[in-house]
């Protein structure tokens, strides 16, 4: 039986985040698994895991916004950007004080360009960056776009800072403790870091594999599932009669009477027993709502 849905695994630190995704499939016997958000393996906390037909839904989980508490050293620098690489340089951190992290701290809030990490999974020419790297073949990466929403720093006691950041998908907390050591003129690294909020999964609410793997031997595995259509909550939603709900499961767009829409926006849908149904996608050419994932459940 196909085992639908998401899970909030609280990931240890040690483990990837595909380990944490085959123990989920041996636990739970459901070939499609996939998380929704890489963790690196000394970093813990909320990693979301879909199973079943959840797996389609995991392009539109990556586009939350996401919260850190990240432990910051500073006066040194590492390959990795972070406690796990070979340090390269050390710097002089006995005279910043936390105004002067605050103040450096602010030239991050908003919208910035950010250098993702050498070793890290973004991909040059379909290869991952860290496999590159380690051969020494790694081109210098670009600049991206990410969004930081907010900083606040939580503890500092030099050389060590410890910050809860809420930034936009795409930003790594290791280049942002990268760039702060520079704009302080000391260098800095990660040195610990917890994923606190993914969306609407929160760290207080994750399960440990442990508990899961207890769940799945109590027989309580959907208990502790989101359903579904969890991630979609705060799309519009729109409940279809049995024409047209026969119409998106066969794939054909319909036509709504509900308020104007733009060109590309994403309605959930359900049949009038409030079954989920499937993502549409409004056409203003034609005015029709198409279907972009069907869920036959």
């Amino acid at each position: 039986m196909s085992i639908n849905g998401i899970l909030n695994i609280n990931k240890p630190v040690g483990p990837t985040s595909f380990r944490i995704v085959e123990s989920v499939r041996r636990l739970c016997g459901e070939n499609r698994v996939g998380h929704a958000g890489t963790l690196d393996p000394a970093a813990s906390g909320v990693l979301p895991v879909c199973l079943g037909q959840a797996v389609r839904l995991t392009e539109y989980i990556h586009n939350f916004s996401k919260e850190y508490i990240a432990g910051i050293m500073l006066g040194a620098t590492t390959d990795t950007l972070d406690a796990q690489g070979s340090l390269i340089s050390r710097g002089y951190a006995d005279d910043i004080t936390e105004d002067r992290a605050l103040q450096a701290i602010k030239g991050f809030i908003g919208e910035i360009s950010q250098v993702p990490p050498a070793y890290s999974a973004s991909k040059i020419g379909g290869k991952k960056a860290y496999r590159l790297a380690r051969k020494g073949a790694l081109p210098p990466l670009g600049p991206r776009r990410v969004t930081i929403y907010a900083i606040d720093v939580l503890s500092f006691k030099t050389p060590y800072l410890k910050v809860r950041v809420h930034c936009s998908t795409g930003t790594y907390i290791r280049a942002l403790a990268r760039d702060l050591g520079i704009a302080l003129g000391c260098g800095a690294y990660l040195q610990d870091l917890v994923r606190t909020i993914y969306g609407p999964y929160r760290l207080e609410e994750a399960l440990s594999p442990d508990e899961l793997a207890a769940a799945v031997m109590a027989g309580n595995i959907e208990n502790a599932l989101y359903p579904i259509d969890h991630p979609l909550q705060s799309w519009p939603k729109q409940t279809l009669d049995e024409r047209d709900s026969a119409h998106v499961l066969s794939g054909t767009a319909i036509y709504i009477s509900s308020p104007s829409a733009d060109t590309g926006q994403m309605l959930r849908c359900y049949d009038s027993s409030g079954k989920f149904l499937a993502i549409l996608k409004f056409a203003v050419e034609n005015g029709l709502w198409w279907p972009q994932k069907v869920f036959n459940l």
